[in-house]
């Protein structure tokens, strides 16, 4: 238990919790079996930290903005109340899709990370835009054969600040999912293209199942090292 009050303990100061941080105390948790009582004594070592930095005038909303984020990670995948997590599912041709994916940008707070294989269509290009400018940590990952490709909207997004990394293989980084404040995944078929919208049968699946979540981030999180620009 000592070792876990460290690890919550270094996370906590003047700012929101990284993703970084994020990631390190999920694995802190994952890696420990709870009973219900010991959990518990964890949240309650929590809310006397956050007191604490209270008390040492750290900035309340950064406080309660961490105290949610770790009370979100030490909350089991498999806790009984099966209405906590959903899955919905979308289909295309039509605009439910893409209308799903502007929504999901819209209301994202803290962290929108894209690994798609291309995007083409100006709408969520300006979703996109607009949650960077908000001031959303948006990241995209893609293939840089199709960022290539005429109307493509990753360079443009790059040049206008957006963080960009690209499989420079002679493969194709395929994927086509989407992770939202580190709670929301997104994944499926479904090509951000205006052809995937308007012709292609396609589908989306959106759920805060932490079970599905979690390797995702694990997923999106390697590729982003791995595609790292050499100097």
């Amino acid at each position: 238990m000592k070792r876990i009050e460290t690890a919550i303990r270094a996370t906590l100061d003047d700012r929101k919790l990284s993703r970084s941080e994020r990631t390190a105390l999920a694995t802190v948790f994952g890696e420990s079996t709870f009973t219900e009582q010991q959990r518990g004594v964890v949240r309650s070592m929590v809310f006397n930290l956050a007191r604490e930095a209270m008390t040492n005038h750290l900035a309340p909303t950064n406080v309660l903005d961490w105290l949610e984020d770790v009370l979100k990670l030490l909350q089991p995948s498999s806790q009984a109340g099966a209405s906590d997590v959903r899955a919905d599912a979308y289909f295309s041709p039509g605009d439910t899709c893409r209308r799903r994916i502007g929504s999901l940008l819209r209301h994202a707070r803290k962290s929108a990370d894209v690994c798609v294989f291309t995007i083409t269509d100006n709408t969520i290009s300006d979703e996109i835009l607009a949650a960077h400018r908000r001031g959303v940590s948006v990241r995209i990952i893609s293939d840089n054969d199709k960022s290539a490709d005429r109307g493509s909207d990753i360079p443009l997004l790059e040049r206008l600040g957006v963080p960009v990394r690209m499989d420079l293989t002679a493969h194709h980084m395929h994927h086509k999912f989407a992770l939202f404040d580190d709670t929301t995944l997104l994944t499926g078929s479904y090509n951000w293209t205006v052809s995937a919208s308007e012709s292609n049968e396609e589908n989306l699946i959106v759920t805060n199942d932490n079970s599905l979540v979690r390797p995702f981030r694990k997923t999106f999180d390697a590729l982003w090292r791995r595609f790292e620009p050499r100097r």
